[in-house]
């Protein structure tokens, strides 16, 4: 697939404050990429550059093939940007508001289609100081799609909203992406990342530690799933350490009924607890690796951003997690 977003060696500096630190990241034709990593990360930093809203230090920017913030024009024509946070005008409709903006574009998309891809056609004559946050935020993404755009970057776009409102703002980004958009999200939501995402980019100071699908960094985390089931205390050792290994037993009979065993086979772990005879196991569940799991091995490990995670932060085209997942697992 053809990269509509190419970064190398990105470097951002502002005065003597260091914000990036050789940044790599690539954005394929019709992906949803999430861009993740605690507040201070470089998240934001990294959409304005992509955006041409600012310049790197060092390192090269790509997008669509051109140079962001020189060639303004294939820019704004072509990428919808939805801030955090934007100045609108507080005393316009959400109609005047998308008419002010369809009129910077050639072909902007018909209002009333517009309006009915966002939520807001019950709220055309609404004036803007009087949206609530969610309702603001979606005439925000309304105004990055007025203009057909082939890439949209959302920064934080279910910030602070209900789950209802996050549900439906999921589905927006997926039938953005199924319009042929490639889409580049930051948020803090995991969930919604691993639910969305081709692939994410975690951030930590200013690098990028981890990259590549959700699915290919959770397996890459090898801290194995755990099992959580409930015993009686009375239950004989024996039949527990045949379930779950002789480590777990004492410890678990000592701590109580409630038992969590960790397990590289949750399935073989399952079904001794099933079969072995005499052994009453209820409320079992499993737990297994999450993407919520493998962001918080990466922003909180010691080395995250040190510039020591090797080959697994740079590009994330290869969908491989590579050394820095593996670095992570075993830390």
């Amino acid at each position: 697939m053809t990269s509509v977003i190419a970064l190398h060696g990105v470097t951002r500096a502002v005065g003597e404050a260091q914000i990036l630190h050789g940044v790599d990241l690539e954005a394929r034709e019709g992906e949803i990429v999430g861009l993740l990593g605690p507040n201070g990360a470089g998240k934001t930093t990294t959409v304005d550059l992509i955006a041409g809203l600012e310049r790197p230090s060092s390192g090269s920017v790509t997008v669509l093939g051109v140079d962001p913030e020189r060639q303004r024009s294939t820019i704004t024509e072509n990428v919808g940007v939805q801030p955090q946070a934007a100045a609108l005008f507080p005393s316009l409709t959400v109609d005047e508001t998308l008419r002010l903006f369809a009129s910077f574009h050639d072909d902007p998309l018909p209002l009333a289609e517009l309006r009915g891809r966002v939520g807001l056609t019950e709220l055309r004559r609404t004036r803007v100081k009087h949206l609530s946050g969610g309702e603001e935020r979606r005439l925000r993404i309304a105004i990055a799609l007025v203009g057909r755009p082939t890439l949209v970057l959302l920064d934080e776009p279910s910030a602070g909203l209900d789950p209802e409102m996050r549900r439906d703002i999921a589905q927006l980004i997926r039938e953005i992406r199924s319009a042929g958009a490639t889409v580049l999200m930051t948020t803090h939501h995991l969930d919604e990342a691993q639910q969305l995402c081709d692939r994410v980019a975690i951030m930590a100071r200013g690098r990028i530690v981890l990259a590549g699908s959700p699915d290919d960094l959770t397996r890459a985390l090898v801290a194995p799933s755990q099992v959580c089931f409930t015993v009686a205390q009375d239950t004989d050792p024996e039949l527990l350490t045949a379930a779950v290994g002789e480590q777990r037993t004492e410890r678990a009979l000592a701590a109580g009924k409630r038992i969590t065993a960790p397990s590289d086979d949750p399935d073989a772990t399952l079904r001794r607890l099933t079969f072995t005879r005499g052994l009453h196991a209820t409320g079992v569940a499993v737990h297994h690796p999450t993407l919520e799991d493998v962001y918080l091995a990466a922003v909180e490990e010691p080395g995250a951003g040190s510039g020591e995670r090797g080959a697994g932060h740079r590009g994330t085209g290869s969908g491989e997690p590579g050394r820095a997942a593996r670095t992570t697992a075993d830390g």
